[in-house]
């Protein structure tokens, strides 16, 4: 697996709420690394599931922001335990 860079610009778009809570839809980052930040301890679990990422062209599910967050090599704290 090639390494991922965490400090290119980058833009979220968040899920669906099922709550019916509308919020922005699309948010750009200067980095990836916020942009994970924001996706994974801001945005309402009811967001989440169907939340992309995207970087160039590159697009990233729910699933594997969440493991960009987790990666040893996430440079930001993480407030989450």
């Amino acid at each position: 697996m090639t390494r991922f860079d965490y400090t290119g610009g980058a833009g979220i778009y968040a899920g669906k709420s099922k709550a019916g809570i509308s919020g922005p839809r699309y948010r750009r980052f200067e980095t990836a690394a916020e942009a994970l930040r924001f996706a994974v301890e801001d945005m309402p679990q009811s967001q989440q599931r169907g939340s992309l990422l995207e970087i160039d062209e590159a697009r990233y599910s729910h699933n594997q922001i969440r493991a960009l967050y987790d990666a040893p090599d996430y440079p930001l704290s993480r407030r989450l335990g």
